[in-house]
């Protein structure tokens, strides 16, 4: 079976990454500068022959464009692309659209980082029918919308769906790209690298660069890398 690889990428700026607002599922555009990352990205993938056969993203704004921009950049806007909720960011609950110092100033430095950073305690959750609730949304029918979740509620949901739908593509011999957001990839670098619970939360994913793990036989070779480093 030919070497392959599993390319991810985390979306471009969004405006509220800007802004410094807890984002979660809201959907959120990419900013200008966001863009700009998405297009480098695909510059990138094209500069170093890192062509995706097969795309993933989640049902948000700021992922999916990002994909587009990057395999336009790329010559690729043309591969197989499906989008699933289970890539979505993790729900950040009632912190959801709030500017996170003055959610610090409001609740502590100690408490925010737990919220953001613990591996199992969730944030509070969303009241229902809020100004955030996703629950009548389109995009959203027939799925029970979590009000909060966890990193490892997150891993959760994003696990079985890369074992069940991304992994079968990557052991077919296919090159894939998944754009999605810092905790769903968290999710599978965990998984990929072997990370324990408590490392994972202290591992940053930046905007718009490509990491890449090669697949020999349909299975991680254990590397990964940043594609600007290859």
């Amino acid at each position: 079976m030919s070497a392959t690889n599993l390319i991810l990428v985390r979306h471009g700026q969004s405006q509220w990454n800007l802004e410094n607002r807890f984002t979660g599922w809201w959907d959120v555009d990419l900013t200008e500068k966001g863009e700009a990352e998405a297009k480098a990205a695909g510059e990138l993938l094209a500069a170093k022959g890192m062509l995706p056969d097969v795309a993933f993203t989640s049902f948000q704004t700021r992922a999916i464009r990002t994909l587009h921009f990057a395999l336009h950049a790329a010559n690729r806007l043309w591969i197989p692309e499906t989008k699933d909720w289970r890539l979505n960011e993790r729900h950040y609950g009632g912190l959801t659209g709030l500017d996170k110092q003055e959610t610090r100033d409001k609740h502590g430095d100690e408490q925010v980082h737990i919220w953001r950073r613990s591996f199992d305690t969730p944030p509070p959750a969303m009241e229902k029918g809020s100004t955030f609730d996703l629950s009548a949304d389109p995009r959203y029918a027939g799925i029970d919308v979590p009000m909060a979740e966890s990193l490892k509620d997150t891993i959760i949901r994003v696990l079985p769906y890369y074992e069940a739908e991304i992994e079968p593509v990557l052991a077919s011999g296919k090159t894939v790209i998944v754009s999605a957001h810092g905790n769903s990839l968290r999710a599978l670098v965990k998984h990929l690298s072997g990370i324990s619970d408590d490392d994972i939360t202290g591992l940053e994913i930046p905007t718009g660069q490509p990491i890449v793990y090669p697949f020999e036989g349909g299975k991680p070779s254990g590397e990964r890398y940043y594609l600007s480093d290859a």
